[in-house]
């Protein structure tokens, strides 16, 4: 069974039954649609042509279920409406370009981020919504057409390979680790991350199999570079067996311990990706693992199945070239520049050799003969002499 940290399944679990009957603080209308679109994403009824097929997980229900209930506040409060079906394209338009230039605000009065977030969790549902409709018999008009959900890539703390390095050799044993273990791999936490077991090793811990079942999009057998021998010591030092989780902790208390030797190792300046080291986190490794191993894939095929990616802009996406570098020799210029020069010199070259051969040929066809004239000349010499 794969191993639910955040405990996505009994939060939402626990929410449901609770609010079986009815969802507190909005309207009858409201919760009525919103508790019969949790249940078809909950099972993978009527999705979106677009989207992917099959029920939604957990932690994506209880993110829908919480935009779902603010919508239905937010527009209550706003347009006065009860229905949020019942909204139209020029109010939804209003409301997440409110979210967006600041108008509509948090409840501590900070700025709304990753609007698009909050922008595609509507579409979706207008989606589902026109879906239902349309197998009634009935065409619903898409007002979510014009509405802006282009992502914004999220900030993310940068490392280069000196601060991993003084950043593993500052931790104590089990989180270098871990950590080492993170830049190998470029596993997603807490998701696959604590969900890998000791029998998942293999070839002497040189090789991690991620299974199908605990990762997000594909499972992957990849080589470990790095983490081998510390891995080969750390199994040891826990006496842990093959069906052992290799790793136990908790997110928040490794993320918390990251972030003080982040501080304590570097300061609390903003790093090249965007956010302080303050604010580091273990999935930051995803990242930082991505601008390790880019430069040294030929491949960008494997770079993807590595990583789990079926496309190709997540490399960039993770990465943004940070800590690239320009790696052209004389070498490879001389390669390119000169090549046809080279190629023409090593024809030439075979010619002369074939030409060399065949010469060699004559000589000895010619000694053979003069070999041949001189063996008969002995022979005619002896009967010479003995008459």
């Amino acid at each position: 069974m794969k191993k639910d940290p955040y405990k996505h399944k009994q939060t939402y679990e626990n929410w449901k039954e609770a609010v079986k009957d009815r969802i507190p603080d909005i309207s009858k209308a409201n919760s009525d649609i919103i508790l019969k679109y949790l249940k078809d994403m909950e099972n993978g009824v009527n999705i979106s042509i677009d989207s992917v097929r099959g029920g939604r997980s957990y932690a994506r229900l209880n993110s829908l279920k919480n935009r779902m209930i603010f919508f239905s506040k937010k527009f209550k409060e706003l347009f006065d409406i009860n229905e949020l079906t019942q909204a139209t394209e020029e109010q939804v338009l209003i409301f997440f370009n409110s979210m967006k230039n600041g108008t509509i605000v948090r409840e501590d009065n900070k700025q709304y981020q990753s609007v698009e977030t909050y922008g595609k969790i509507f579409k979706a549902f207008w989606h589902w919504h026109m879906k239902v409709n349309k197998k009634n018999g009935d065409e619903i008009l898409d007002i979510t057409e014009d509405l802006d959900t282009k992502q914004i890539k999220p900030k993310w703390v940068y490392l280069s390979e000196e601060q991993v390095k003084k950043l593993c050799d500052n931790a104590t044993f089990e989180y270098r680790v871990l950590f080492t273990f993170l830049l190998d791999t470029g596993i997603r936490p807490p998701g696959e991350l604590l969900n890998v077991r000791v029998r998942d090793l293999y070839n002497n811990c040189k090789e991690l199999n991620i299974r199908d079942e605990i990762s997000k999009t594909f499972g992957r057998r990849i080589k470990l570079m790095i983490c081998s021998e510390l891995l080969k010591e750390y199994i040891k030092s826990k006496e842990l067996k093959d069906d052992d989780y290799l790793f136990t902790f908790q997110p928040a208390t490794a993320n918390k311990y990251l972030k003080r030797l982040a501080v304590k190792l570097f300061g609390d300046e903003e790093t090249e990706a965007g956010s302080k080291y303050s604010q580091m986190s273990l999935y930051d490794f995803r990242h930082i693992a991505c601008c390790y191993w880019l430069p040294r894939y030929k491949s960008e095929s494997a770079l993807k199945y590595r990583f789990g990616w079926k496309k190709s802009d997540k490399i960039h996406y993770y990465s943004e070239l940070l800590g690239m570098k320009d790696t052209i020799s004389e070498e490879d210029l001389l390669i390119d520049v000169t090549k046809t020069d080279i190629e023409k010199r090593l024809i030439k070259t075979e010619k002369e050799n074939i030409l060399l051969k065949e010469k060699m040929t004559d000589i000895e066809q010619q000694m053979k003969k003069i070999l041949e004239l001189v063996d008969v000349a002995i022979g005619r010499g002896k009967i010479l002499n003995k008459s």
